[in-house]
């Protein structure tokens, strides 16, 4: 069954929520739509797929693993770059973490990213810095403290 985004809000709000909702709600909203049932009721485009299962572990609903791959793409890229020097050569980085500052030094920035994006540059390109600052993070976070992991 698809739903209505707005509906659920809704129902969530004055705390009646049942699926599936009750017809005369549904034709209250959307008097155009058939009350036949044996169809999935699609609204909109506004509405979504309550069903968000899949026979696929690898599917991701919003190309999260092609999202991922051109992150591991740019980070890559980074050690080519001029201030990198390569694997075997001390980084800026490598001396800011040496004075304690690691996390502090992504933290920020993260924030210096965030609050000029799109406004210098490209808005992707300043989505990707943050997002390879929110890994450098994670780095120095698992260095500096005991490891949280996310088990399903």
């Amino acid at each position: 069954m698809t739903l209505n985004a707005w509906s659920l809000l809704y129902n969530e709000m004055y705390d009646d929520f049942e699926l599936p909702l009750p017809e005369e709600y549904l034709n209250s909203l959307y008097p155009d739509i058939s009350s036949d049932t044996s169809e999935p009721i699609v609204m909109n485009e506004n509405t979504f797929n309550l069903n968000m299962s899949s026979n696929n572990p690898n599917h991701y609903k919003y190309s999260e693993d092609e999202i991922l791959k051109e992150l591991q793409d740019y980070i890559s890229g980074t050690y080519n770059q001029h201030y990198s020097a390569g694997d075997d050569k001390i980084q800026t980085l490598d001396l800011i973490e040496a004075c304690g500052d690691g996390e502090a030094f992504c933290r920020s920035n993260i924030l210096k990213y965030a609050s000029r994006y799109d406004k210098k540059g490209t808005a992707r390109r300043d989505i990707m810095k943050i997002l390879h600052y929110a890994v450098l993070l994670m780095h120095f976070n698992d260095k500096n403290a005991k490891r949280e992991t996310y088990n399903q």
